[in-house]
């Protein structure tokens, strides 16, 4: 240390020495700063390839993009009808079902000699179920398309769900129940669904073990047979091949058809979080988790391109306020973000999250806060709504820079019957968004009364802090309505540490 002292010393005193006109300090202004001077042109118009559309006579929607560049063809057969078309007392039966149809296989190949051809070719078959549609997909060389295309329509026409295959999901599933409590940031982000969208909402509501054990192959049948039904399918295939010869094939498979009864459109309601600071205690942790949370929008929204921008300056990056004012000049997270979500058909979660040590976490929530707070009363500025705009723009176009990507956009948006362009629309809504529609935008969505605040961690080591960092309670931001996350055990069966509230 005397040694750096000394060294800093010599080089002050050098400096003293020095003749006037080297005295004076360069300013950073005055620097050199080549790069802005780097031209930057405009970008391209963007105008993928579209897809093939064909509509078959019995509803069936088929999408068709040739690319040669590989010789592989990629394919998937999309349903409607998911998780939310589901009782309360099912949930999570949609997950079963995804696996299960697939690891039974059909009625003439069982899923593990399946599973042994496949292998063989390089090639899979996959099946899913989601919130909203199930799906069954491939991959693999064009040379294989007649045998793998054939495995995958058998699967989707004639399965035979496995009651052994059924009992071995649900173990896993259960496996899964009882142990998601030991991440904390799954709980987090669990029980923020739950807050905004309620807990019996299919877009907030948890398997349980009760709910989940009582699943029958039935269940699973009945279900496979009111989503498989022609007028509510999308076909999309990409990769190497002709286009004429494909559809062909894809008619002589589901051109024949017959038509079924579509599930009803969902009916739910979206009222958002009671406001309020909500808390789970979990005493082995020494950080918390922070989420602010609230209903965000869908992107048929007219407002959803202001939104986007404004969304990017709050919470964008590296160079978004949120970041720039939490964590860097203050210091008080290890990481922070957020987004105001914007989902296809219904309202996305406006959240900002942070990850910080014990003792700042009172601190941490007040400064999110805060930058909410600021969306409506600090000014957007010039260089914020360029640089949200450029980054928009420019990761935009990495979203759909191969055919499959932009075939797979486009059945996303005739699933939810947003129009065929919505996509080359996107950059010019973006380009127009001016800072007067920042400043609408956030003061017609930005509502601090209507959010609610989660924190996940050690509440005693939050309220006591640590040695040199005095801490704060919970109760500095509100009223506390702790939140019970023990996991329900059916009858017979005895809850572990990890089950139980800690």
């Amino acid at each position: 240390m005397k040694y750096l002292v000394t060294i800093a010393v010599l080089a002050l005193a050098h400096v003293a020495a020095l003749p006037a006109v080297a005295q004076e300090p360069t300013q950073p202004s005055q620097q050199a700063q080549p790069w802005k001077k780097i031209p930057i042109p405009e970008l391209p118009a963007f105008h993928p390839k579209q897809p093939r559309r064909i509509v078959l006579d019995n509803g069936a929607i088929i999408f068709l993009q040739e690319d040669h560049e590989l010789p592989f063809v990629n394919g998937f057969i999309e349903m409607r009808g998911g998780g939310r078309d589901l009782p309360a007392s099912k949930t999570g039966m949609v997950s079963l079902y995804g696996d299960v149809w697939r690891t039974s296989g059909t009625a003439s190949k069982s899923g593990d000699a399946m599973d042994d051809l496949l292998e063989a070719k390089a090639a899979k078959v996959e099946t899913d179920g989601d919130v909203d549609s199930t799906s069954v997909g491939w991959s693999c060389l064009k040379t294989d398309f007649d045998t793998v295309f054939g495995l995958t329509t058998d699967l989707l026409l004639h399965p035979k769900f496995d009651p052994g295959k059924l009992d071995l999901a649900k173990q896993q599933m259960a496996a899964g129940i009882v142990r998601r409590n030991d991440d904390v940031g799954e709980i987090a982000s669990r029980e923020a669904a739950k807050l905004v969208y309620g807990p019996t909402n299919p877009y907030g509501r948890t398997p349980e073990l009760a709910g989940v054990m009582a699943i029958t192959v039935a269940d699973l049948e009945q279900f496979h047979e009111k989503t498989v039904i022609p007028n509510g399918m999308i076909i999309g295939v990409t990769g190497d091949f002709d286009s004429a010869t494909m559809e062909q094939k894809l008619r002589a498979v589901f051109g024949g058809l017959k038509k079924g009864t579509p599930l009803p459109p969902a009916k739910e309601t979206f009222n958002g979080p009671h406001p309020g600071v909500y808390s789970v205690d979990k005493t082995d942790v020494n950080q918390s988790n922070i989420w602010i949370v609230g209903l965000g929008t869908e992107r048929s929204n007219p407002d959803y391109y202001a939104l986007s921008v404004m969304n990017q300056v709050f919470s964008g990056g590296f160079g978004s306020r949120l970041f720039q004012n939490v964590r860097t000049r203050l210091g008080l997270a290890y990481s922070v973000g957020g987004s105001y979500g914007a989902s296809y058909d219904h309202p996305g979660l406006f959240y900002t999250v942070a990850a910080t040590k014990s003792a700042s976490t009172v601190e941490a929530t007040k400064a999110m806060l805060g930058q909410i707070d600021d969306l409506k009363t600090e000014p957007f500025t010039e260089d914020e709504l360029r640089r949200a705009k450029d980054e928009l723009l420019n990761s935009f176009v990495f979203r759909y820079d191969t055919p499959e990507k932009v075939l797979n956009e486009r059945a996303s948006l005739e699933f939810y019957g947003y129009p065929a362009d919505f996509l080359e629309k996107y950059r010019a809504a973006i380009e127009k968004v001016t800072i007067a529609d920042l400043e609408r935008v956030a003061k017609k969505y930005v509502d601090r009364s209507k959010l609610a605040i989660l924190v996940v961690g050690n509440t005693q080591q939050i309220a006591a802090g640590t040695p040199g960092q005095p801490g704060k309670p919970l109760s500095d931001l509100g009223q506390v309505h702790p939140v019970d996350i023990t996991i329900p055990m059916p009858p017979g069966m005895q809850a572990g540490p990890s089950q139980q509230q800690p």
